[in-house]
């Protein structure tokens, strides 16, 4: 059997910019990208805390240590500056592979700088 699962995620990133008018993608620090191990040109989904929108695009090497977040293309008409995303990967896994299966899991401030990376949600009690 094999099993979609979350691979990475980038959580609570804010967008930097919205650009209607470029060829459709997510710009994405490069050093977030490296941290989530996101590739570019690797398909993300991207979930707007703000308005709710949920939406496929992919991911685009930006500036390095630039915090930048740019959604682009059609996209931008889903997210605007200063909006919280949360932008995930997934892949598919077998029952052996899922033995050692970790996720990425990147947690920012408000400038889009890391402030923590883990590989498991703390659980967290009833009430």
């Amino acid at each position: 059997m094999q099993r979609t699962m979350l691979k990475s995620k980038l959580h609570r990133v804010r967008v930097t910019k919205s650009e209607l008018d470029y060829e459709g993608s997510c710009a994405i620090d490069e050093v977030l990208l490296e941290m989530a191990d996101i590739r570019e040109f690797q398909q993300i989904e991207i979930y707007n805390v703000n308005n709710g929108e949920r939406f496929t695009t992919y991911a685009i090497r930006a500036q390095r240590n630039s915090g930048v977040i740019s959604v682009n293309g059609a996209a931008a008409r889903k997210a605007q500056t200063g909006d919280i995303l949360i932008i995930a990967t997934y892949a598919v896994y077998n029952e052996l592979e899922l033995e050692k299966y970790q996720p990425e899991l990147v947690y920012v401030d408000a400038m889009n700088r890391i402030k923590d990376k883990r590989r498991d949600i703390p659980i967290q009690a009833a009430g």
